[in-house]
């Protein structure tokens, strides 16, 4: 037979943009396009419901290849390699070094060593911490130390002793003055003196050309609050900052960029995660070559990426596996150097070695059975990652150069700018979580009622993570779970329950069998989220029935489930009877009610627009769970 080729879909006619929208006004019925069908995010971002190959016209980079100027494509020419890093504390010097080698074993080809933070570390020790770990094979990642000239000069000496080639070893001392500024207010020794050891460091380590001695800890806007585009705009400001500051101590570009390591954060929100990789890369190859590079492969930006700790729960810790999973695959395919991620039982205590373990394997799967190695930038082409591509690079452009105007990012920093924009930011999403339009499942929405901690936690379990120092000379940011608001106030719930009867929600339901099973359900969530007891019902065949078996039941709260119509006396009735000794609560909002409702003496009302956690601690308050 002759072979016949046809084009795949070739018998369905074009669409065009002009019929699609057409259709969709269509559909609408007069409704609002923009408000129905147009997300928009807290980066300022609209977001169409559809994307079109016309939508990459003007996109410029689109004929670029992979490990190409300005590198929107990632920095491999074949392939999606990352490095599988994990982190742990040098408590012990021998222990260290025997987990360490465990976890080389166990797939692990990076290392990052958590040093202490007031120790003086001998060459010996060092030494010691890398017995039979092999330089030139496995990363060696050296943060929380006060060393930092000294340990570049003792991994030179120990690299040559044990006739390791100086050109194959890789890591990095995570140096970072700048962002220690930010988070406790003061310098190492101060800012002239700093800089001076950022440009010491960059000339100690010359023998050691893969060694990346100067951190940019952009991880930190991330888990303060801030959004995407601010994330990214104060990353870069902070890397240009050392750009400019250490070309002015007379060192070139060339020299800089490469000994930059950027340690960023990869939320949750899947596509926008790997847009912002993308998009950092082109912007910082634009940034170094502004400043005049020779070589564009010293350009490229090297990016490890942890699982943001905000969205990070206390309780239903084992979703948290879901969560760094997703911000993982994130991280991957937006083309990370390498990836940490974080064992789910982070947020409360030391990881156990079971959640280190699942933590590990999960990248190791998605490398070695779902092949996220195998292509590079997979995101290509792709109408709608192209798309929230080319918006954040011009959002976060336009950002990074209001704080060039001011001055630089140390500038911004001493005028309290991004300070300002990152607690705005925090404050606007803080609202979005009591108010249920951003979800943390299993904490503001579909909590596992069943749940309790029974153990006692410390305080700053709830807490931000605040390292201002008393002598600080600049307003600081804390670090901290959007969570956490919402623990605290479940955690009470499960001490005061220790020694007293756990409040009990019990589910008046009559009439209307939709509305009464839909929004008792809405209730069960609510209350559920305060780690109360929630007991539903199937429905009473009449208010009267209904408020004898709540007055049975000997809940704390009762609360009315039906329709809005069938709320009409009913409600008033049911108030009256139970609320002597009861509170009284009315599912919904019937509007040409609520007048008559609220002069008939009830006061709680739950909603899809209520602030659940300002609402909630109403309650708690009400109980006697707390005084304050």
């Amino acid at each position: 037979m002759e072979k016949q080729e046809k084009k795949l879909f070739a018998d369905f006619q074009p669409v065009s943009t002009e019929a699609w929208e057409a259709q969709l006004q269509k559909d609408l019925k007069g409704a609002d396009y923009a408000k129905k069908l147009i997300w928009k995010t807290n980066e300022g971002i609209d977001v169409k419901p559809y994307y079109r190959a016309e939508d990459l016209e003007p996109i410029a980079w689109l004929r670029s290849l992979p490990d190409m100027f300005p590198f929107v494509r990632g920095n491999k020419q074949k392939g999606n390699n990352w490095l599988v890093r994990q982190d742990l504390k040098v408590d012990n010097v021998k222990a260290a070094n025997e987990k360490a080698l465990d976890l080389l074993m166990k797939g692990v080809d990076a290392l990052g060593f958590e040093l202490g933070c007031h120790k003086t570390y001998t060459l010996e020790e060092i030494e010691l911490l890398l017995k039979n770990i092999r330089a030139d094979i496995a990363e060696l990642n050296f943060f929380s130390t006060p060393m930092h000239v000294e340990l570049v000069q003792m991994l030179e000496k120990l690299v040559t002793k044990y006739n390791r080639p100086l050109d194959k070893v890789q890591g990095s001392i995570n140096y970072d003055p700048l962002a220690r500024l930010l988070r406790r207010g003061i310098w190492h020794k101060n800012e002239k003196a700093d800089f001076e050891t950022a440009a010491a460091l960059i000339k100690a380590a010359k023998n050691l050309p893969h060694l990346r001695v100067i951190g940019v800890n952009g991880h930190v806007f991330t888990n303060a609050g801030a959004n995407i585009v601010q994330e990214m705009a104060f990353s870069l400001a902070l890397g240009a900052e050392y750009l400019s500051r250490l070309t002015d101590l007379g060192l070139f570009v060339g020299d800089i960029s490469p000994r930059l390591k950027f340690n960023l954060a990869v939320g949750s929100n899947y596509f926008m995660e790997i847009a912002k990789l993308r998009a950092y890369r082109l912007l910082w190859a634009n940034i170094t070559n502004a400043y005049g590079l020779n070589d564009a492969n010293n350009g490229k930006m090297n990016m490890h990426l942890t699982n943001a700790t905000y969205n990070l729960s206390l309780y239903d810790p084992y979703v948290n596996m879901l969560r760094t999973t997703t911000s993982s695959m994130s991280a991957i395919l937006g083309g990370t150097d390498s990836l940490t991620v974080l064992p789910f039982d982070v947020p409360y205590e030391t990881p156990t070695a079971f959640a280190e373990r699942i933590a590990r394997n999960q990248q190791l799967i998605l490398k070695e059975e779902s092949y996220f190695d195998k292509v590079a930038d997979p995101a290509a082409g792709s109408y709608y990652i192209e798309s929230l591509t080319d918006s954040l690079i011009k959002a976060a452009w336009d950002l990074f150069l209001e704080i060039q105007e001011k001055g630089g990012y140390l500038e911004a920093v001493k005028q309290g700018f991004i300070q300002e924009q990152i607690k705005e930011a925090a404050q606007k999403r803080d609202m979005q979580i009591a108010s249920r339009r951003e979800i943390i499942l299993g904490t503001n929405q579909y909590p596992n009622a069943g749940e309790q901690i029974k153990q006692n936690l410390p305080a700053d379990v709830f807490e931000a993570d605040n390292r201002r120092s008393e002598s600080a000379i600049v307003d600081t940011i804390a670090t901290y779970r959007g969570a956490q608001a919402f623990e605290k106030m479940r955690y009470e719930t499960d001490v005061y329950s220790r020694d007293n009867k756990r409040p009990l929600v019990w589910m008046l339901t009559y009439g209307n069998l939709a509305m009464r099973k839909a929004r008792a359900g809405f209730a069960s969530s609510f209350f559920a989220s305060a780690g109360y007891a929630i007991q539903d019902n199937l429905g009473f065949d009449s208010i009267e029935e209904g408020i004898e078996a709540a007055k049975a039941s000997k809940a704390e709260i009762v609360v009315l489930c039906s329709s809005d119509e069938e709320y009409e006396g009913n409600a008033q009735k049911a108030f009256e009877a139970l609320s002597a000794d009861q509170i009284v609560v009315l599912a919904g909002y019937p509007a040409a009610q609520m007048e008559a409702l609220k002069a008939a003496g009830i006061q709680h009302f739950i909603h899809v627009k209520s602030n659940l956690l300002a609402t909630l601690q109403g309650f708690q308050k009400a109980l006697g769970i707390v005084n304050h």
